[in-house]
């Protein structure tokens, strides 16, 4: 009972702070969505956030803790990345280590498009729609320019993963005994 009351306190809180923070934006002319608006700066935050987490972990300690200083292997700046999720392009500042060891989870080296991002390429595909009318949508909606070979690859490695599926050897002795039983 107790949990279930602070889910809901939790709850009302997270909502308070919505509320808040879309009340503090339309006051400053500040738009929900698209470049310098509320939802990019929060994805900014939220990933730049969880990239300083990943660093400490990574390296044993806390950012401008005194343990980091001629230590071995130490934070080294940033770098700027953009990415593209599904509110639109995020300008982010990824952390980087001495040593370039750092290979963090939430944004792989390299990657330029978020999870999200390729999951709704796969849904309007799906639904039958072309690369370019894919490519249009993200940019009207999202105010991204996705190109109509980045989508073509998406679905391709799609369409890969389940061929190799669908070609995977199966384990007929263990399907027999299970229907043998």
């Amino acid at each position: 009972m107790t949990e279930m009351i602070e889910l809901m306190a939790a709850q009302i809180d997270q909502q308070r702070l919505a509320q808040e923070l879309v009340e503090q934006a339309r006051a400053e002319g500040v738009e929900l969505v698209g470049q310098g608006g509320l939802l990019t700066g929060l994805m900014k935050s939220v990933l730049e956030t969880a990239l300083e987490a990943e660093m400490t972990e990574h390296l044993g300690y806390d950012k401008h803790d005194s343990m980091g200083r001629n230590g071995g292997n130490s934070r080294n700046g940033t770098r700027t990345k953009t990415v593209l999720t599904e509110i639109g392009p995020v300008d982010i500042e990824v952390p980087r280590d001495r040593e370039g060891s750092f290979a963090p989870a939430i944004e792989r080296k390299r990657q330029r498009r978020m999870d999200g991002v390729d999951e709704i390429v796969l849904s309007l595909s799906a639904r039958g729609l072309t690369t370019g009318e894919i490519a249009a949508h993200f940019a009207e909606v999202y105010g991204a320019t996705v190109s109509k070979d980045t989508i073509s690859r998406i679905t391709d490695k799609v369409i890969e993963e389940m061929t190799e599926w669908r070609n995977r050897p199966l384990d007929r002795g263990r399907f027999r005994s299970v229907v043998a039983n």
